[in-house]
């Protein structure tokens, strides 16, 4: 039977995926600023902090187990344990542990975790060969160029289909990673993008679950493997970037093909990454920023009659849980996040522990915050105001939260958050020395240097 197959395709797409394969293939090393190069290392350490600390996290007990059944053999390491795997089980493995407690970095255009996808599947093979550090940077931020280019090009409108932009632009910008690490021509590191652009990993029904973590994961893996398979001469379509059904145009109804060239190789999009202060969704930094305001002007739990809360509706369709049963789920919650930015001051890893997303106080508090949506304030920002019980009202509105491009965490907080995270699973000593050898990886003659200081 016939079907009436109307699409309104682009047949005259410039060749993306041979102007971003060449790009890969033929860019100089470290050529960019300083400025992106520490912004590159910013990254790692960001990412490397984030991997250890939720090593031993449920998920990846139940991830490792999963692994181990397919016997791999001990190629590279699992960041914060003791393993070892495959490559592409490492991959997988350290783009779970990066992404479980939803600490990462972010690309805030595009809402993309740039480092989950391409650094865990870059490290694994460079470990796997004894790449040097500079190698590594390299191909982080050309793969996290591919990636970001590939997510303005599709976003929003692929975001808003349901797709989870993390892992299915990651693993573009994974295999690009992979290639260029493996030295591929622009020929097959053509055939690599290809291969990957078949595999786009991740829907966002999955947010609050396990599965949210396997995205970046599952996006590491299959552009390590697309790498893998187009060096030995696997072939893919050489427009499947931009083609009528090709990546783009089947994922999303927006597909800017200027934005996968505009400036190529003279702007970076690792410029624009950012990292988190706070370890839950990005849409509920503002909101924790200002319930942390207001507890530093005084304004008690016990006092709050009522929190109201405006915000963009991308606030509520992403973060909208108002009863959260644990953690994970509570890392989707403004409810939770505004509860604990005004009882503990803050809003980590600890304050999305299940006991802590149950305790009564904690419950009381969140059902106190009414949100309503107000599509004239960004969805970077928050307006809100405490009703307190003696009839007082303090407001706070936050523009920009603490972690974006305007108010960006400094080197030292990052130092910091990294320690929160890994001391309990590697100790003090040994983050302290995993941190310095992060701010000198370029340096790193051999990247196995900073993967045995990474175990416990």
């Amino acid at each position: 039977m016939a079907r009436n197959t109307q699409v309104a395709a682009d047949h005259n797409a410039p060749p993306i995926t041979q102007i971003l394969a060449r790009y890969v293939a033929t860019h100089p090393s470290r050529g960019w600023s300083d400025a992106v190069d520490h912004e590159a290392h910013r990254t790692f350490m960001n990412w490397a902090g984030c991997a250890v600390g939720a090593a031993g996290h449920e998920a990846m007990h139940a991830a490792l187990a999963a692994v181990q059944m397919l016997e791999p053999s001990a190629q590279a390491s699992i960041l914060g344990r003791a393993e070892k795997v495959d490559m592409a089980g490492a991959a997988l493995l350290n783009g779970i542990s990066s992404h479980t407690f939803d600490f990462d970095d972010t690309h805030l255009k595009t809402i993309i975790h740039p480092a989950g996808p391409v650094a865990s599947a870059a490290l694994a093979l460079a470990e796997h060969l004894g790449l040097s550090g500079r190698q590594l940077i390299d191909a982080m931020v050309l793969g996290i160029d591919v990636s970001c280019r590939m997510g303005n090009l599709v976003y929003p409108e692929h975001y808003d289909r349901g797709w989870h932009i993390t892992g299915s632009t990651g693993t573009l910008g994974a295999a690009a990673a992979c290639a260029r690490l493996l030295g591929l021509d622009e020929y097959r590191t053509q055939m690599a993008l290809g291969i990957a652009a078949s595999q786009p990993v991740g829907l966002r029904e999955q947010f609050g679950t396990m599965t949210k973590p396997f995205h970046p994961g599952g996006a590491a893996r299959a552009g390590l493997l697309s790498a893998l398979l187009a060096r030995h001469g696997y072939t893919a379509s050489p427009r499947a970037l931009e083609a009528p059904r090709g990546f783009a145009q089947v994922v999303s109804t927006k597909y800017a093909w200027n934005e996968a060239t505009d400036e190529l190789g003279e702007r970076f999009e690792i410029s624009f990454n950012t990292y988190k202060p706070f370890a839950c969704g990005i849409v509920i930094h503002p909101s924790i920023d200002a319930a942390v305001q207001l507890r530093e002007q005084g304004v008690r739990p016990e006092d709050v009659e009522r929190i109201e809360l405006k915000v963009h509706s991308l606030v509520l369709e992403l973060t909208g849980k108002k009863e959260p049963a644990d953690g994970l789920q509570g890392k989707f919650s403004v409810y939770h996040g505004v509860s604990a930015g005004l009882i503990f001051g803050r809003a980590g890893e600890p304050e999305y522990d299940d006991a802590i997303v149950n305790r009564e106080d904690v419950v009381a508090l969140r059902r106190k915050v009414v949100a309503t949506i107000d599509d004239n304030i960004d969805e970077a920002s928050v307006d809100m105001t405490a009703v307190l019980r003696d009839g007082r009202r303090v407001h706070v509105f936050v523009e920009h939260a603490i972690g974006s491009l305007h108010k960006p965490m400094s080197d030292a907080a990052l130092d910091a958050k990294f320690h929160s995270q890994s001391d309990v699973v590697i100790g003090a000593a040994r983050s302290d020395a995993l941190i310095a050898a992060c701010w000198k990886l370029g340096d790193l003659a051999d990247v196995r240097e900073l993967t045995a200081l990474a175990r416990p």
